[in-house]
């Protein structure tokens, strides 16, 4: 499966700021988390998408890598 645009999990776009990208990110949170949706597995899913994304888009190096080369700048990086 192709890796989806992280803009795109957390409904934001490549101009966002990072506060728009936090309360971007908790809402998703607060939708998918597990604990809201009981044995839901497509929740839990889009939920580790939605962290993934977070995780990329709230780190201004990761993120920078990200916008120049998309997912193949991310590749190895530790």
């Amino acid at each position: 499966m192709p890796k989806q645009d992280y803009y795109e999990v957390l409904g934001t776009n490549q101009g966002s700021d990072a506060q728009a990208i936090k309360r971007s990110y908790r809402t998703m949170a607060m939708k998918y988390h597990p604990d809201r949706n009981p044995g839901n597995s497509e929740a839990a899913e889009k939920m580790k998408r939605v962290n993934e994304a977070y995780a990329i888009l709230s780190d201004e190096k990761k993120r920078s890598l990200y916008d120049s080369y998309g997912h193949s700048g991310l590749e190895g990086y530790t």
